[in-house]
């Protein structure tokens, strides 16, 4: 069966339950870091992964952070960047704070940026909540403008909140997770076969 969000991706047999599982045995785990990103979604609007040669042009927008500084995602280029829409009172987005901020920690020295888009609140809220979660990665605020939805939705739109994008070197989307990340694995995996890509 085929999807077509711009790019061609093909039905993976397994629920978004067992994709987003913590254990390390996992199919789109083990399948991603053993294929040459092989492109799977599901009914459900599980992960996402798109063949390089199938991704559509580079993401970009530009936003204002937390603290009021512009951030572009253009600027990341040459970087894998992993993208989060969150806000502060969504509980999934509570419970992956951490998962992040550790997968942030362990892949900021290695070519890997991390950008979080706040949907939902104002500036004082969404600095709350990092320091209360110890996030130290930047985060936009897309409440008003929505130029990073808008951005994202001319690619594969995020459909819940949360949802985890992976984005290549070039700034295109590698993938995309639906729902709160219910461990490192699969985010890891996804992180480290993007990086992996070209050499």
């Amino acid at each position: 069966m085929t999807v077509s969000f711009r790019t061609s991706v093909v039905a993976l047999g397994v629920s978004a339950t067992l994709l987003l599982s913590g254990c390390t045995t996992d199919k789109l785990a083990n399948d991603y870091s053993t294929s040459s990103g092989t492109s799977y979604t599901d009914d459900n609007g599980a992960p996402v992964l798109v063949k390089p040669e199938d991704r559509a042009k580079a993401v970009d927008f530009t936003a204002k952070t937390e603290d009021g500084m512009p951030l572009t995602l253009g600027d990341y280029k040459g970087k894998v960047v992993v993208v989060n829409f969150w806000y502060a009172t969504c509980g999934p987005c509570r419970a992956e704070a951490p998962t992040l901020q550790g997968l942030y920690q362990k892949y900021q020295d290695k070519g890997v940026a991390f950008v979080g888009v706040n949907i939902f609140d104002q500036p004082d809220q969404a600095l709350s909540f990092e320091k209360k979660y110890g996030i130290t990665y930047p985060s936009v605020m897309d409440l008003d403008s929505g130029a990073a939805r808008i951005a994202f939705s001319g690619v594969i739109p995020p459909t819940a909140t949360p949802t985890t994008y992976v984005l290549d070197a070039k700034g295109r989307l590698a993938a995309r997770i639906v729902g709160q990340l219910e461990s490192a694995s699969i985010l890891n995996s996804l992180i480290s076969g993007t990086l992996s890509e070209g050499k």
